[in-house]
């Protein structure tokens, strides 16, 4: 991972579903997904918040930590949904690195979402590694953190 796959709503787009099926193109194995590059590397500002956010659509923050109305209800309301379906908090994320900065959040991160296996990033869309879980994926679509 690296600071550019960090989005301006605390998302890393590095465990997203869109972002890793892209680096291995997963729609040659029968998926119909749309691909990202990421938030930052798009070069369209957050694809979560730029769209209300005054502040991201004209690039006047990097990160939502550094507006006063953070959280905003948007945030808030994405943040739950992330917490419940997907094991991660954006509004952690950008926390942590408001105190610690990018490099330790990297750093934790890089850890935390490593595949046991391989070492390669873990997907938070549905709990896999998609260099070695892929058949799993491919047997059941909607698989999502140990479901079978």
């Amino acid at each position: 991972m690296d600071e550019l796959l960090i989005a301006p709503c605390g998302m890393i787009c590095a465990l997203c579903i869109a972002y890793q099926g892209r680096l291995i193109d997963i729609n040659k194995q029968g998926f119909h997904r749309k691909y990202c590059e990421g938030c930052i590397p798009r070069g369209e500002g957050c694809l979560h918040m730029g769209d209300t956010c005054d502040k991201l659509k004209n690039k006047l923050v990097r990160f939502c930590y550094e507006c006063g109305d953070f959280p905003c209800k948007r945030l808030r309301s994405l943040d739950k949904r992330y917490r419940t379906k997907y094991r991660m908090s954006m509004i952690d994320n950008l926390r942590f690195i408001d105190e610690n900065g990018i490099d330790a959040f990297l750093e934790k991160e890089n850890a935390e979402w490593a595949c046991p296996d391989c070492g390669a990033t873990i997907c938070c869309h549905n709990g896999l590694c998609l260099k070695c879980g892929l058949d799993k994926l491919l047997s059941n679509r909607k698989y999502r953190w140990g479901e079978e």
